[in-house]
């Protein structure tokens, strides 16, 4: 079961106006002409607001992957601590906060940034987790992460039904920003992608945690998950890691690739299961982007109301790489879905990659 939810949002909030102009400022002079073409993609986006882990002025400059690299794992520890704190003591879905000697294992997802010991260790050291709790760092996940994390964690408490799962999700895609390189890549990831981390707790079915969820809503639980990669496809999405640091390939095959890749995988999923499109309550999507909710909406010839909190999430936040599904499952989480419905939880990535989880609401 999914349990709990908690967020942490960076301090620097820029609206989609803003972040277009500062980039029409920033690249004006090496690709007048082109960016001119490019700059209806900041008011396509269906994007208002997102959020970074730095301003303005250190956007502007040039930095060593060093420079960044270290941000990074200053960032990373300061908001995944604000989003454990924020899951273990969520008052709106727990009725007491959960002991940080309960988890059990800690998942920590991430792609922007590297760390060796990863992340999970820093964040371990600034709360009384356990010293016997397991340890599985995930990175180069892409936007898929979040949805594997979940994966992953309920593939171990199916094993250890008894057992507390604690899923972090960091991602600083700011950090990544290249101001010298005007290609078509990295003016639509700046015109798409923000910072955010975010902490989900999952419970085996036989957790002593149990008694802690308020029982007033339901709450997901994971009934099977799916996971499909495309042979062949590594040019669709990822890192190209430069002596600047990570620059973003973003292929423009990505909604073509929903309509053929991933319709397979979600069609097959939905019928080894005997359901269909119809029968399904709510997609907790990753928004990659507008173009790839409307390709899912297309393929499953499913209202946009199915989607809602995905659009709500990328209007407020932008696309937080694996970060993102959670924020959307947080706030189907808030909503409360009816008892005994379905939602299918969907995130494509790097690979080509597609994870699927279908969840059940329960009291």
């Amino acid at each position: 079961m999914i349990s709990s939810i908690g967020l942490g949002v960076p301090q620097h909030n820029m609206s989609q106006q803003t972040v277009k102009t500062f980039v029409s400022d920033v690249f004006h002079k090496s690709a007048s002409q082109f960016l001119e073409r490019m700059m209806p993609v900041f008011d396509n986006a269906c994007i208002d607001n997102r959020q970074f882990a730095v301003n303005q002025e250190w956007l502007k400059n040039n930095h060593t992957f060093k420079e960044k690299n270290d941000l990074y794992q200053h960032f990373a520890q300061i908001y995944s601590l604000q989003a454990i704190d924020a899951c273990l003591k969520n008052n709106q879905l727990l009725n007491e906060n959960i002991p940080y000697e309960a988890i059990d294992m800690i998942i920590f997802v991430s792609s922007t940034g590297i760390a060796t010991p990863s992340i999970d260790t820093y964040i371990m050291n600034e709360r009384p987790f356990r010293e016997d709790v397991i340890r599985m760092p995930l990175w180069g996940l892409g936007c898929a992460g979040g949805a594997i994390g979940l994966s992953r964690a309920f593939d171990w408490i199916s094993a250890h039904p008894d057992k507390n799962v604690l899923l972090i999700c960091c991602e600083l895609c700011s950090l990544t920003f290249q101001k010298n390189d005007s290609s078509k890549s990295n003016l639509v990831g700046t015109a798409l992608f923000g910072d955010g981390a975010a902490a989900a707790l999952l419970m085996g079915e036989s957790s002593s945690s149990l008694s802690s969820i308020k029982d007033f809503s339901t709450k997901p639980r994971i009934i099977e998950t799916s996971t499909k990669t495309k042979k062949n496809s590594n040019s669709v999405m990822g890192w190209d890691v430069t002596d600047r640091g990570l620059e973003v390939i973003f292929s423009k095959s990505i909604p073509a690739q929903v309509r053929s890749f991933w319709k397979r995988h979600i069609h097959t999923f939905l019928a080894q299961l005997n359901l269909t499109g119809q029968s399904i309550h709510s997609f907790i999507a990753h928004p990659g982007g507008k173009k790839v909710l409307e390709a899912m909406e297309d393929v499953l010839q499913a209202p946009q109301e199915k989607f809602r909190h995905s659009y709500r999430i990328l209007r407020n936040h932008g696309n937080m790489s694996s970060v993102t599904v959670l924020y959307v499952m947080y706030e189907w989480m808030k909503e409360g879905v009816p008892e005994n419905m379905l939602s299918i939880i969907s995130a494509l990535g790097p690979g080509f990659s597609s994870e699927l989880l279908l969840l059940e609401w329960k009291k």
